[in-house]
């Protein structure tokens, strides 16, 4: 092995894990003064070799050519590719053994993906409830582009969500079965094995096959992989638990080459990737990964069952509390690693508790977004899922006095002390 050498991924017959592959994988330090760190390319644009080199590069960036055996795209102009976003997707892959592509938020992923498989007329079968702002892209933006979502909840029996799907086949092309799971906030979990049934049997009865997106967020891709299940395409807001630091907006899919093709090509189009010196940063997030996740469900776990058996809390929605023999902890089992550090509760009374205890809190911030070193609770009701109509809310058991709440790397007694005072408030 040479100071060169970048993509070794095994040594002596032993495969290196992920965790040891962030540190180095996809970068060559000969070829920049042997900075054992990658360097940020803050540039717009590339010098070509050779104008033959430039049209060789178009060509392949434009789908004019299929690529040679082991070509790689050249580099041309950074709404393209830019070293440090092809470095980050190199090791963003490792975790889930696919291709990944990088964008400029989490919700730039999921609308560019989508958009790279909707047609006017098309149907999309989603899981209910969703992020707010892709809640907001299915019940508002999708109808002006002359595409339809159907939707079925979260948590639903196998028979409900077919018959959700055969509505939805009965409107028209289903091209996308999208799902959230967890749920955000209900932690609700969706079977992804059953997704991918459900996308085979339509290929068989329709001659067309959905393509299963998933948004990975609350778990992956330490705690589930999707791809493991046969679904196509695995959405992240890289903002959240890959970034971990509330310091980086970003977003990202992963699936196979031929499912992110079409989604390539949208992004170069859009102009919807993620810049360089954000992806610089997220490098250095995917080295503590492992560390921040398996030190924040460690916490999450402990604030958990404190709150669990508190007089003041009605019930809380965390992954390690499901029915035992349950539907739900059955899938839990099937697909999920590990809790997260992500979840719920509902304190008892309505919003004017709930926000009582909010603004009681003194180390937990009030704030949105999840994922970060430090932790953050808000009211989905009133915040993230506002623009949600009341009676669909309830429906879903977003309530007033639900709390959501991503739990940090602090000390976790230091936490119960905080939620201790804050729900005396209450």
């Amino acid at each position: 092995m040479t100071w060169l050498d970048r993509n070794v991924t095994e040594i002596g017959g032993r495969q290196l894990q992920p965790e040891t592959l962030m540190m180095g994988y996809g970068y060559f330090p000969g070829l920049s003064e042997g900075a054992v760190k990658c360097p940020l390319f803050q540039t717009s644009t590339f010098v070509f070799r050779s104008a033959a080199e430039g049209k060789r590069f178009f060509e392949l960036a434009y789908g004019l050519r299929r690529p040679e055996p082991a070509e790689r795209p050249g580099l041309i102009y950074s709404r393209i590719n830019n070293p440090n976003l092809e470095i980050l997707e190199d090791r963003l892959g490792i975790w889930e053994g696919a291709k990944a592509l990088v964008f400029s938020s989490g919700m730039a992923a999921i609308a560019t993906s989508l958009f790279a498989y909707l047609r006017p007329g098309d149907v999309v079968l989603h899981s209910s409830p969703v992020y707010g702002g892709t809640d907001y892209l299915f019940d508002r933006l999708l109808p002006q582009f002359g595409a339809r979502a159907v939707a079925f909840r979260a948590g639903a029996s196998e028979s409900e969500v077919r018959a959700a799907l055969a509505s939805a086949r009965n409107l028209g092309r289903l091209s996308c079965l999208y799902v959230e799971t967890p749920a955000n906030p209900t932690n609700d979990l969706v079977d992804l094995g059953l997704m991918a049934r459900l996308a085979e049997e339509t290929a068989a009865a329709t001659g067309i096959r959905p393509t299963v997106m998933v948004d990975n967020t609350f778990l992956g891709p330490l705690w589930q992989r999707p791809l493991e299940h046969g679904c196509d395409v695995v959405l992240y807001s890289l903002t959240k638990y890959v970034g971990g630091h509330s310091d980086v907006v970003a977003g990202a899919a992963l699936g196979s080459p031929a499912a992110l093709a079409p989604i390539l090509t949208m992004r170069t189009i859009f102009g919807t990737i993620s810049d360089p010196h954000t992806a610089w940063l997220l490098m250095r997030s995917l080295e503590t990964l492992a560390l921040r996740g398996a030190r924040s469900v460690e916490s999450a776990r402990r604030v958990a069952r404190y709150l669990q058996g508190h007089p003041k809390v009605e019930q809380v929605l965390y992954l390690d509390f499901l029915e035992q023999g349950s539907a739900q902890e059955l899938v839990y089992r099937r697909q999920c690693r590990a809790p997260g550090a992500t979840f719920s509760f509902k304190v008892r009374g309505g919003e004017a508790e709930a926000f009582r205890a909010l603004d009681a809190l003194t180390l937990v911030k009030l704030a949105v977004s999840l994922g970060g070193t430090e932790s953050l609770a808000s009211h989905p009701a009133a915040m993230t899922h506002s623009d949600v109509p009341a009676d669909r809310r309830a429906e879903l058991g977003i309530t007033d006095n639900l709390i959501r709440v991503s739990i940090g790397v602090e000390d976790a007694d230091d936490l119960v002390a905080d939620f201790t005072q804050a729900l005396e408030r209450v």
